[in-house]
């Protein structure tokens, strides 16, 4: 998932907040590993108990529910839990088209807007380098410029297919 997911606005809260309105824990378990599902069900139910208590209580306690929710998520993607991040955090132009996509069912929006940006950002790449490919054979530090940037053009082009390779199995 995004790194939007451990904000106070992203899917695990979103998630939470539904468990908590329908008392209903399986709306976050799919966010986090079977082997930590266990663990989950047991804060889920404690903080459905306390909640009882009165709203300050609640308050706390759902808090707690949604650091835990949210680190269980992280660990199981493999990166550390570093609290949880305010709402309304700016993640860019691709998030929020994406999850629009989600409601709308189409995800035409996200895939004109993304190659609109790789064409870009390919076309600069590439004519960055070719501009400087006639150079002096003899002028080094040009040469060099030159190769940098050449490589960086077909490095990058090999680590986005490599990421579209990997992801499409």
């Amino acid at each position: 998932m995004a790194p939007h997911c451990d904000t106070l606005d992203g899917p695990v809260v979103t998630a939470c907040q539904l468990a908590l309105e329908t008392n209903n824990v399986n709306h976050v378990l799919p966010f986090i590993e079977e082997e930590d599902e266990e663990e989950l069900i047991q804060i889920f139910n404690k903080t459905m108990n306390v909640r009882k208590l009165g709203p300050d209580i609640a308050e706390i306690a759902d808090l707690w529910f949604f650091e835990n929710s949210v680190r269980l998520h992280r660990l199981g993607e493999g990166k550390p839990y570093t609290g949880l991040k305010p709402a309304g955090l700016d993640w860019g132009p691709v998030v929020p088209q994406a999850e629009r996509d989600f409601q709308e069912g189409n995800p035409d929006k996200t895939i004109e807007y993304l190659k609109f940006v790789l064409e870009e950002v390919l076309e600069d790449k590439f004519y960055q380098a070719w501009s400087l490919k006639d150079r002096d054979p003899n002028n080094v530090p040009a040469s060099r410029e030159y190769t940098q940037a050449m490589l960086g053009y077909v490095l990058f082009s090999q680590n986005l297919y490599r990421q579209m390779d990997h992801n499409k199995h």
